[in-house]
């Protein structure tokens, strides 16, 4: 017997995560009278990759992770990755900003509070590059308040517990942007959903699992979801999907049959934190304070000792330890790397792994550290810290994407991609960091690839501009349009500028 059809929308959203909420909120802002549905398999939004201590909370603007900033063989840095995510979290800086003034979000110190954002480093080969890096950096608009010091009382003054117990005579540097922010993306998930759901023509089903979906033949697709407390399937009709699963979206991306999702996999990083709830010690620490990742370890593995404020409380964060699970979500199952293996992308997994043998290495040598090793690494960036003060917690999953590539067959990515079908019908969100910070970018190119015809009437356009008041303009290039609306969002969100 056929499944009921229960409901027939215009827009279906698998996953109640940050990404999830932020399209949704841009779609109902441009056209209110469409009519979404969200389904979540878990019982509220945000409970991944989300989740508020699942991620660093860092507002990535790319002042602070020198992972965006590779060096070149002439001893130059490569600048312009940092310049593309730095801007792009202007976007979401102007999305949030627009909901605080429609009194959608009430007090955006609810989510995002100001943290300076600092790169750290030690021995005469790194000072060198951070010079460099700063250099080139701060001669640029986007980082024109950059700071520079390789001055241990300078640096003292920014960071005490860095400096406290360390010796005199090593050589270290820090750089400093001022006007960093730290973002709870669990509390901006739960806003955003709760602005949405006060409107006509949203609802989220929490307990719901999409366990297929398939193209109907009248265009639309058929999703059948399963009510996780009674069991019961139900099919829905959506004109237009997108899947912000996390984890999950490699398996939904298969299940969908889409051909530009052939030879897609995915590999799973996961990770572990060391958190401190002391107030007296994390009182005195106000910063992101970025170190340099190990050679051939994930971008996600980069260590970083940050100031944390979750539901009004301070804490310091350390790690991640990053490590190796076959899960690909954190409420996920051990089978899931296994069962995403198919006949189309066995050929760009078994190459990747093939080339990759050196993450590898790395992922089992911090699988097999020690709290000891984990510990003197956090001494590295604070030589006083004492073991009882901290505890470890595990971080959230991740998954990198693993894509077909024609001359190797396949590779690893370490960003974000949007699967598009090629009716633009459907989009898959895969990947990981920046994802949170990053969101509105990501959410106005799925505007612009799956809605091109929307986009141009002058009723989205007036919309947008509303909600962006940059759009359109390169803030790479517009030094005044850049710094305008940096002064004009930081005012708003009570951020420093």
């Amino acid at each position: 017997m056929s499944k009921p059809i229960t409901e027939q929308v215009d827009i279906a959203l698998i996953g109640a995560g940050i990404m999830s909420a932020t399209l949704g909120t841009f779609l109902k802002e441009l056209e209110p009278d469409l009519n979404i549905v969200v389904f979540e398999r878990l019982n509220d939004c945000a409970q991944e990759s989300s989740y508020s201590w699942n991620n660093a909370g860092t507002g990535h603007a790319a002042n602070c992770e020198m992972n965006y900033t590779p060096p070149n063989p002439d001893g130059t840095v490569d600048i312009s990755k940092a310049l593309e995510v730095n801007t792009e979290f202007d976007l979401s800086r102007q999305l949030w900003s627009y909901l605080v003034t429609q009194g959608k979000i009430a007090d955006p110190r609810d989510f995002i509070h100001p943290c300076p954002h600092m790169s750290f480093v030690w021995g005469e080969d790194n000072v060198k590059f951070l010079k460099q890096r700063f250099k080139q950096m701060s001669a640029h608009h986007c980082y024109h308040n950059m700071e520079f010091t390789d001055d241990p009382k300078q640096i003292n003054e920014w960071t005490p517990l860095v400096m406290e117990g360390r010796d005199a005579n090593e050589k270290i540097a820090m750089t400093r942007v001022p006007t960093g922010a730290d973002v709870d993306y669990g509390a901006l998930t739960h806003l955003l959903m709760a602005q949405l759901t006060k409107q006509s023509g949203f609802t989220v089903h929490y307990k719901h699992e999409v366990i297929d979906l398939k193209k109907a033949t009248d265009g639309r697709w058929q999703i059948e979801v399963k009510n996780l407390l009674t069991h019961e399937k139900t099919i829905t009709l959506a004109k237009f999907v997108f899947v912000g699963a996390g984890g999950r979206a490699i398996e939904l991306l298969q299940k969908s049959g889409i051909p530009e999702g052939k030879g897609y996999g995915g590999f799973p990083v996961s990770g572990i934190w060391l958190r401190c709830d002391n107030e007296e010690i994390a009182a005195r620490h106000h910063a992101k304070v970025y170190g340099k990742a190990d050679k051939g370890s994930p971008p996600m593995s980069v260590p970083h000792l940050d100031t944390r404020i979750i539901g009004g409380k301070r804490s310091l964060l350390f790690g991640p330890y990053a490590g190796f699970s076959s899960k690909f979500l954190k409420h996920g199952s051990y089978l899931d790397l296994f069962e995403s293996v198919k006949l189309n992308n066995i050929e760009p997994m078994l190459a990747v792994a093939k080339d990759n043998w050196s993450l590898a290495e790395y992922l089992v040598g911090q699988v097999l550290q020690t709290s000891a090793h984990q510990f003197a690494m956090l001494q590295q960036f604070y030589p006083e810290a004492q073991h009882e003060d901290w505890k470890e917690v595990v971080a959230g999953q991740r998954v990198q994407i693993i894509k077909p590539d024609h001359d190797k067959k396949g590779v690893l990515e370490f960003g974000t991609e949007l699967i598009t079908s090629e009716d633009k019908s459907i989009t898959v969100l895969m990947g990981a960091s920046p994802g949170a910070s990053t969101a509105a970018f990501i959410a106005l190119n799925i505007l612009k690839t799956c809605f091109p015809d929307q986009l141009e009437s002058d009723a989205w356009k007036a919309r947008l501009k509303e909600i962006i008041p940059t759009y359109g303009i390169d803030l790479k290039e517009d030094a005044k349009a850049c710094l305008d609306i940096r002064a004009a969002t930081a005012k708003v969100l009570k951020l420093d500028n």
